[in-house]
C-alpha cells in the first residue's frame, strides 16, 4: 500500500482526505516520522521483515504522531526528538491494534487482512511484542529518560485498561463511570501521552503541558465512544475493519450500558436475553431497543461533550495553525466513518 507524503495511506476511505488536509501543516514532519517507521519496522530476516513491514501499514490514520507533532508546533518548535517519539508512539499503538485483533478474532483492519488472519495468532502476539520492545529501545536513544518513563507508564496503563475490559465481558452491571475509566486507560492514555510528549519536548510551560495532556485524554475518550458507535452502526466497507466484535464478545459499551440502565423489569430482561443469546442475532435484534431509548444518540452526545472539553483545554495556547488543526481533529473523531 503506497503512502502519501504526510504518511496517510492512499487507500484509506474518504476520511483520509480530511486527514491529508489537516496534516498539511506538518507534512514535512509526518514524512520524517514515516521515514523512521519504515526504517525501524524492518528486519534483516526475510520472513520476519515480511510480517513487521506488513504491520507498519495497519496503523492507518497516524493520528497519535500527528497529535504529538501538532502539540509541539502549538507550543514551540518540532525537534529531531519529536520525530523519534512520533515513531515510538505509533509503534506502540500498532502493537495494541495487533494484539486487539487477536483478542477480538478480527479478520480485517484498514482494508487489509489482520496479522492473525493472514498468518496466525502466534505471529500476531510476537509481532506486538517486537513492536513494544523496539519502541522502548528507540525511546532510550534520546538524551534523557523522560520519554521512556512516560511511555512505559502509559503502556502499562493501556494494558491495565485492556485487562479490565476483558474482565468486564458479560459484566452487564458495569456502570458508565466504570466504562469511562476503562476507555480512558485503553484508548485515551496513549493520546494524552502523545500530546504531553509533544508539548514537553517543545519546552512548553507546565500549564501548556497540562492543557495538552487533557486535550489528548478527552479526545481519546471521544474517539473510543465513536469507535463503539461504529461497531454498532458502521459499514465494514467504509471502516475497513471487522465490526460487531463488541457485541460478539459481549463487551459492555456505552450504548448497551445506557440501554440496560434505561429499561427496567421485563424489558431489561428481554435486552439481556438478546445480548446473551446467539451471537449472529445480537446486532439485528438489539437495534430496535437501542433506537427506542436513543442509546446511540446518547452516546454520540457524550462523545461530543468530550470533544468540546478537549477544544476548551486549548484556550491556554496562543492562536496558531497548529492549534486550529488540533481543534479540527477533535471534531473529526466523532464525525468520522472509519
Amino acid at each position: 500500500m503506497s503512502q502519501a507524503a504526510n504518511g496517510v495511506p492512499r487507500s484509506l476511505p474518504a476520511d483520509a482526505q480530511f486527514l491529508s488536509s489537516a496534516y498539511g501543516g506538518i507534512a514535512h514532519e509526518m514524512a520524517a516520522v514515516e521515514k523512521i517507521l519504515t526504517r525501524e519496522m524492518s528486519s534483516r530476516y526475510e520472513a520476519v521483515n515480511e510480517v513487521v513491514s506488513y504491520g507498519c501499514m495497519l496503523g492507518g490514520k497516524r493520528m497519535r504522531p500527528a497529535l504529538l507533532l501538532l502539540a509541539a508546533k502549538a507550543c514551540g518548535n518540532v525537534t529531531d526528538a519529536h520525530y523519534t517519539l512520533g515513531a515510538v508512539i505509533e509503534m506502540i499503538h500498532t502493537a495494541t491494534l495487533v494484539h486487539d485483533d487477536v483478542l477480538d478474532e478480527a479478520d480485517q483492519r484498514r482494508h487489509l487482512a489482520t496479522v492473525n488472519s493472514r498468518w496466525n495468532n502466534e505471529t500476531s502476539v510476537l509481532l506486538g511484542d517486537f513492536l513494544f520492545s523496539h519502541a522502548f529501545y528507540l525511546a532510550t536513544t534520546l538524551p534523557t529518560t523522560c520519554a521512556a518513563r512516560m511511555i512505559g507508564r502509559s503502556t502499562n496503563v493501556v494494558c491495565e485498561g485492556e485487562l479490565r475490559q476483558i474482565a468486564s465481558r458479560q459484566a452487564f452491571e458495569t456502570s458508565e463511570e466504570e466504562y469511562l475509566e476503562i476507555i480512558d486507560a485503553k484508548t485515551a492514555e496513549l493520546c494524552a501521552c502523545a500530546c504531553e510528549l509533544g508539548a514537553r519536548y517543545a519546552e512548553a510551560s507546565e500549564e501548556q503541558v497540562a492543557a495538552l495532556e487533557k486535550f489528548g485524554r478527552d479526545l481519546g475518550v471521544a474517539f473510543q465512544i465513536a469507535d463503539d458507535l461504529l461497531d454498532v452502526e458502521g459499514n465494514e466497507v467504509e471502516t475497513g475493519k471487522s465490526l460487531g466484535t463488541d457485541l460478539e464478545k459481549q463487551k459492555p459499551t456505552l450504548p448497551l450500558i445506557y440501554a440496560l440502565q434505561y429499561f427496567q423489569g421485563d424489558e431489561r430482561e428481554q435486552v439481556l436475553a438478546i445480548v446473551e443469546g446467539p451471537a449472529e442475532r445480537r446486532g439485528i435484534d438489539l437495534k430496535p431497543w437501542l433506537a427506542q431509548c436513543d442509546a446511540l444518540g446518547y452516546a454520540r452526545r457524550r462523545a461530543n461533550e468530550y470533544v468540546q472539553s478537549a477544544i476548551d483545554a486549548l484556550a491556554v495556547l496562543p492562536p496558531s495553525e497548529a492549534r486550529t488543526t488540533l481543534e479540527q481533529l477533535a471534531s473529526f473523531v466523532t464525525a468520522r466513518s472509519c
